[in-house]
This record gives structure tokens, sequence and C-alpha cells, in this order.
């Protein structure tokens, strides 16, 4: 005999069960309600991309985690979506035709990382986005801001800040300060890590870049400004107003400031950090990432404009600005800060049909048949069990209401509906059944 095959599935890759499911799809239709409120459309591309889709399009780093992939028989090479961006420039540029500008399209699906599976990192897991292609203006980055605010608040969130920066002000700092275009990277990174590490270990880290010791000075002088928010930001134009970079990006962030004020969402949601900085290379405008703040929790979405990406597959580039939710850290957090509904079922099924014996199964599987037709998600029992353990069957499966159907109220043309969570109970005439279940449900 063969030896058994140990069940597993591979690192960092995830099964979810019925309950799990479900949870997951509360959060997806609550989210996808939010984006279709908002007016966007959803879009669905394949798992694989061509390698050249990708390669060059994310930075370096982003680069080193992709799967690469390829059929032996196939000559095209292949690799596994590393985000749904790249998916989304790359169909604005091969449909353009078909497409309406401006594009506001919604994507949830499953992207892969090749990065090292741990606590909340997977290989396999989804993203969840949202994008306006075709608006130069800042009133499509508050709407963006403006979606996310009402997601989070849909979902239960209360506390929380979306943190907002421009990459134009970045760069404008490091071209003031002197740093070299190629050190860049590094400088950007170090300053994203300000809050974790503290100025001192900032400014080290700096210096372990290459920065000379007169830059590291003007940098942190810089970085000091960001105390001030908005108005620190409006400081830093007016000292550096010489600096082409940091009155555009300032310039914007006032134009967006008006947009959200406009759009009514709170001030508490949203403030403005020139420390804050997105990892990925494609950024050309503001840049947004949304902090839980009680308890602290970190990030759990970022975003941000990115209006040179689809240049890459067309001859002239075009205006784009979006956000992703991470909606498996939502997910987590859900369940951490007990957000989800009281009521939210474990299983689909709203009824059991009960069999009392095999001479009644074809009345159960009639009654059966009749509530599946009136639209009611139902289980009949397949197997033969007694009527208590049919009952335990369905309250530990979580299925609300367990209908009883024996040779008395087959004679009397009723049915015996329970709901499980208190008891209650009621005889019904069998043509009124389905209505008797959904006042049980309600």
């Amino acid at each position: 005999m063969s030896e058994i095959m140990q069940p597993r599935q591979p690192k960092g890759m995830r099964d979810f069960l019925p309950d799990d499911l479900l949870k997951r799809q509360y959060v997806f239709d609550t989210v996808i309600d939010v984006f279709e409120t908002f007016g966007f459309e959803p879009l669905q591309t394949p798992a694989l991309e061509l390698r050249q889709t990708l390669h060059g399009n994310l930075g370096e780093e982003a680069e080193k985690q992709i799967f690469y992939a390829q059929h032996p028989q196939g000559k095209e090479e292949l690799a596994l979506r590393y985000d749904l961006t790249v998916p989304l420039a790359r169909v604005v540029a091969q449909y353009e035709g078909r497409i309406t500008m401006p594009f506001k399209r919604y994507h949830i699906a499953p992207v892969w990382r090749s990065e090292r599976p741990q606590r909340g990192r997977y290989r396999e897991f989804y993203q969840c986005d949202a994008d306006i292609v075709g608006v130069p203006s800042m009133a499509a980055d508050a709407e963006i801001i403006s979606l996310v605010v009402m997601a989070l608040r849909r979902l239960g969130f209360r506390d929380f800040q979306v943190q907002i920066n421009n990459r134009k002000i970045l760069i404008g700092i490091g071209e003031y300060v002197g740093v070299p275009e190629a050190l860049r990277g590094g400088l950007y990174r170090s300053i994203d890590k300000l809050d974790k590490i503290g100025a001192d270990g900032v400014r080290r880290e700096l210096a372990e870049n290459g920065l000379s010791p007169e830059m590291v000075d003007r940098m942190m002088g810089l970085l000091a400004m960001r105390a001030g928010g908005l108005d620190g930001m409006r400081d830093l134009r007016a000292e550096l107003g010489d600096v082409p970079a940091i009155v555009e990006g300032v310039g914007e962030l006032l134009e967006l400031a008006g947009h959200l004020e406009s759009f009514g969402v709170p001030a508490s949601s949203f403030a403005f950090d020139m420390a804050m900085v997105r990892g990925l290379g494609y950024y050309t405008g503001p840049v947004f990432e949304t902090i839980i703040t009680e308890p602290n929790l970190g990030s759990v979405t970022g975003g941000g404009r990115y209006d040179g990406l689809i240049g890459m597959f067309r001859k002239h580039s075009l205006p784009t600005t979006g956000t992703s939710l991470g909606i498996e850290r939502i997910i987590d957090l859900m369940d951490e800060l007990a957000l989800y509904p009281p009521g939210l079922n474990r299983t689909v099924v709203q009824v059991l049909v009960t069999v009392f014996d095999e001479a009644t199964r074809p009345a159960s599987q009639r009654l059966t048949s009749l509530l599946r037709q009136a639209g009611i998600r139902t289980e009949v029992m397949l197997e033969e069990r007694k009527i208590g353990k049919q009952a335990a069957h369905a309250d530990r499966k979580g299925i609300p209401i367990a209908a009883f159907l024996g040779p008395e109220e087959i004679a009397a043309g009723t049915v015996t509906l329970k709901r499980l969570r208190d008891g209650e109970s009621r005889n019904v005439p069998l043509a009124q059944v389905a209505e008797g279940v959904r006042l049980l449900l309600d």
C-alpha cells in the first residue's frame, strides 16, 4: 500500500472554511457596496501576466518578490500578478477604445508575492483596489480618500486617520538638501521610519546611506516642520519657494484639502504629514496611508497618484489615482476588535428540514423544494438520524431554523418551525411555511 500523503497547503497560502469565508464575504460585500455607491465599476484580469508587463514597472524591491511561471511547452514568459495596479494600467492601454473616461474601477482579487511567510504576511492574499483614470484634478484624490473613510466607517472602524503627503515634496526636499538621485531611494525609506526609529535613528541611517553631516542636518531641520501638518507644509513652501517640486506639491495638497472639506470628510479623519512615504516607485503626486490609531494597529490602506504608469503601455500616459485597502489586515482586525455584526451567520443555510423517518422522507423533500422555490436557503437531512441529533446538527452548524414534519403535521397539512437560538416555535400551514420562516428570521 502506498504511503498516505500528508495534507497541507504550500507555505504562505491559506484555506478558508465556510464560517471564515462568510466573514470575508461580509467585508467584501460591504466594501463593494461603498465602491459602487461612489460609481466605481468592477474589473477582472488574469492571475498571470506577461513577465515584461510586471518587470520594470514595480521597483527593484517589489520585483524581487514576483512569482515567475512558465508552461513547459509555452513560449511566453509569465508571472503571477504582484498587485492590481499594473494590470489596470495594461487594461486601460489595451482597451482604450472601449473605456469611457474618466474610468473608475474597483478590483478585488488574489495576488502573489514570494516573500517570507510570517504572521500577517502571506504569499497569496487578496487585494482590494479602487482607482480613477483620466482626472488630473485633486478632486479625484479627494474622492478616493472620501471612499476610504466611508468604507472603514461602514465596517465599524472609528479611530483611524488618513495620512497624506506628496511625492513632489519628498523629491523637492531631496533636491534642496543636495542628495544625489541614486541615494534618494534610501533617503525616502529612512524618512518613512521616523515614527518607528525616531529622529536619532533616521539621522543615523541617513549617515549610513552616504549623506554628509551637512545634508543630514538640513534634512532633519526640514522634517521638524512635519508637526505643523498642512501649515508646516506652507512654511516649507515659504522657505523653499525656489524649489519648483515643493511649490507644486504643497499647492496640490492645499487644493486636495479644499476638496475634502467640500466632500464633508471630517477633519479628524485625515492629516498631512511630510514624513509619510509610500514604497512603490511609480507614485508621482499625493500619497496616502490610513493608520488605525486607537489602539495603534498600523496601516490598513495605502495609495496615491501615479500619472506615469499607464505611459508604459501607450504613447501618452493618463493621470491616475487610487487606493488599495489592506483587506486581509482589515479582516483580521475585524475579529480582533469584535466589529462583525452580532447576528452574522456561520452558514449560508437558513432552514434545516428534518426527516422523521424514511416513510416521511418524501414529504420532507417536497417541503425542501417548496422552501427553495421561495428563495429560502434550505438543507434537508440526507441520512437517517434521530430527531434530536438532527436538531443538534443544525445548532452546531449555525442554521437558525429547524423544520419538523412528522406524521401528525403531514396529516394536518402543517409544519412546525423552531428558531434554535431562543427555542421559539410555531406551527404553520404548509401553504404559509415560507412566510413563517421569514418571520422567524427577522
